[in-house]
């Protein structure tokens, strides 16, 4: 599909990448590595041809279709999440405007017998034709069955896209990906924004993708899951193996082990070598035997051993102050967006010195109630502070409210303050912003990057209890650990906003679980909690169903629903098998119309049949959208 052959960029005058080569085929699933800056969404650009190498080729095939889900997004306001999906079908929507004029026209007209009249129901015709061949009367299900996937309700579909924040909004723009049925996608960070249920279905969407995909993540599960290949792109090199993610760092690891013992027996070899030649040089007898001996050492290939990018970003959360012994407290804390409750009579205490996950579902109140914690959110109760209490607090989103228009020095020396302004150059190199890297503006900095500098921001100010929420987002596995260390030798009080368990093993000792409006507390680390909750990881807390207690007198009820909503689920199951051979079924056969007309025609039976999967397929939709409806009132 794709050759990249001796493909080179620069910046600045240094090579991110030099001379690799490399073949994307049909079926591949490449994750994509390496540390922040290393050159990830670079190599996107230029796969997708929006940015141009220095030197190289890249050679593909006749046509090829490119989806790309950038980490930084546009939307044209004033337009519905469906209206926003739909334009992943641009032809579609063309032949859908000229057949309402056509139509228009012909209602207009009354010259029945004339010419004109009759071209019109010829060009109706065969508008009508090849739109049905492109998908026209399926893609509107199409559409709602991955917005749903994706996390979308029936009820957010006619909302305006302006109401939604960035994550939901990058999540309809990979909805517009998955939709269009490129030849190869490309995919920056995509699920940075999405809960697990969502992973999950975009998992089990990729794995059966026929196309190619490359994926940029740092999510080592993710990657896992989905990729046969991966591809590392250190030190302007690129490390290029068939195995996903964990597979390919144990058969790195042995390949480098590999390569330091041969070069150790090449070593010895070339010694010995150096030596005869040395004896052997001495004595005129011996000088042909000697010149044979150094022209061998000369076409000796000498074994390199892989390098490895080692630089790591130093990092050290410094408390300001001592505060007193409850540094937060809260009392009957409820939150509610519209008619949507959140939380509802919270009682928390938060102790100094603690070190305490929020963990659940998203949706759940774990980043609302952070929100609530550092006076971001108007809220019903009473929450209060300690004594000397100054927080630090660290966003989801923080990379989203640095200014693109500045450099990163100026972004550091605008929120540095008389006392730490000197200090501004040091820390910024404890980041990895070393020399003319600090004057690079925020726009062109990777995700990572922009979040490597939101930290190195944070620690401009004062602060003895901090919140962070999700804050490996974005960050190499590097980085990811350099962080975990930093905030296991912070002194002062942590509350963790995190679905990732590697990053949290280790690093709390309290577990508050958010579901139901409610939280729960558990006295002991991550892995306690999912001891406790008789799970082996967070995706599995995350994607159960959630069971809200009855009262007991309407237990007999819960079961009759129980066993509806499965019985609903295997007649979903069912349509849906249908529905796919059904679309299945009437596009071999519009691509049989296409190819071989006249034989078609000359068969009796074949627009009897054509038609009758048509009526079907409509009514299998319909019967789709009756259970779906079923199905959310149940929930």
């Amino acid at each position: 599909m794709l050759n990249i052959h001796n493909l080179s960029i620069s910046f600045q005058g240094e090579y991110l990448f030099e001379d690799i080569t490399f073949r994307l085929g049909a079926g591949d699933r490449i994750g994509l590595i390496g540390k922040n800056g290393a050159g990830k969404s670079t190599m996107l650009k230029i796969l997708s041809k929006e940015m141009e190498p220095d030197s190289g080729q890249i050679a593909a095939d006749k046509n090829l279709s490119f989806g790309f889900l950038k980490q930084d997004i546009d939307f044209v306001l004033g337009r519905t999440v469906l209206e926003e999906a739909y334009e992943a079908f641009k032809e579609i929507r063309v032949l859908e405007a000229k057949i309402d004029d056509i139509n228009h026209q012909l209602v207009e007209r009354t010259d029945y017998e004339s010419d004109i009249y009759h071209q019109l129901m010829v060009d109706l015709n065969e508008v009508q034709h090849q739109y049905e061949i492109i998908g026209g009367y399926n893609y509107q299900g199409e559409t709602e069955k991955i917005l749903q996937g994706l996390g979308f309700k029936r009820t957010d579909f006619n909302k305006l896209t302006d109401t939604f924040s960035g994550g939901w909004r990058m999540r309809i723009e990979l909805a517009k990906l998955l939709l269009q049925n490129n030849d190869i996608l490309l995919l920056d960070e995509p699920t940075n924004h999405l809960d697990i249920e969502s992973i999950i279905w975009l998992e089990g969407f990729l794995k059966n993708y026929v196309g190619a995909v490359v994926i940029v993540s740092h999510d080592k599960m993710f990657l896992d899951n989905v990729t046969n290949r991966t591809i590392e792109i250190s030190l302007g090199r690129i490390y290029d193996y068939k195995k996903p993610y964990s597979q390919y760092l144990v058969l790195r690891n042995e390949i480098k082990a590999q390569q330091i013992a041969s070069q150790k027996n090449q070593q010895k070899q070339i010694e010995q070598t150096e030596k005869l030649i040395e004896k052997f040089r001495a004595k005129a007898s011996k000088a042909t035997m000697a010149q044979s001996l150094i022209k061998k050492l000369d076409r000796i290939d000498r074994i390199e051993i892989d390098e490895d990018d080692n630089s790591v970003m130093t990092l050290n959360f410094p408390i300001s102050v001592v505060p007193g012994k409850v540094v937060i407290e809260s009392h009957h804390i409820s939150k509610r967006y519209g008619d949507l409750q959140v939380l509802k009579n919270i009682d928390l205490i938060i102790e100094r010195d603690t070190k305490t996950a929020f963990v659940g579902q998203n949706g759940q109140g774990k980043s609302t109630l952070a929100k609530i914690i550092v006076g971001e959110l108007e809220h019903e109760g009473k929450l209060k502070l300690g004594h000397n209490v100054q927080i630090g607090y660290f966003a989801q989103n923080q990379a989203e409210y640095l200014d693109g228009s500045k450099t990163v020095l100026d972004t550091m020396i605008d929120a540095a303050n008389e006392k730490n302004r000197s200090k501004v150059r040091d820390i910024l190199g404890s980041f990895l912003f070393r020399g003319e890297e600090v004057d690079k503006y925020v726009r062109v900095l990777s995700g990572g990057e922009r979040n490597r500098l939101a930290l190195a921001k944070l620690l401009l100010q004062p602060f003895n209890v901090l919140v962070m929420d999700e804050p490996t987002n974005h960050l190499d596995i590097k980085s990811k650990n350099v962080l975990k260390e930093a905030l296991k030798r912070f002194e002062g009080t942590l509350i963790l906003v995190s679905h990732d368990r590697d990053f949290l093993q280790g690093l709390t000792n309290k577990v508050y679980e958010f579901k139901d409006q409610k939280i729960k507390e558990y006295l002991g680390d991550i892995d306690f909690y999912l001891e406790q909750r008789n799970v082996e990881n967070l995706r599995e807390v995350e994607k159960r169903d959630v069971i809200v207690e009855q009262p007991k007198e309407s237990n007999k009820q819960s079961y009759d629903d129980q066993k509806k909503f499965k019985s609903l689920n295997n007649r979903l199951s069912n349509v849906e098998a249908q529905i796919s051979q059904h679309e299945k079924d009437i596009k071999n056969m519009d691509v049989e119309l296409a190819t071989n007309y006249d034989k078609t025609v000359s068969d009796p039976k074949f627009f009897d049949t054509y038609e009758s999967k048509k009526k079907n397929l409509t009514k299998l939709m319909k019967d789709w959208e009756d259970i779906q409806l079923e199905l959310e009132t149940l929930e």
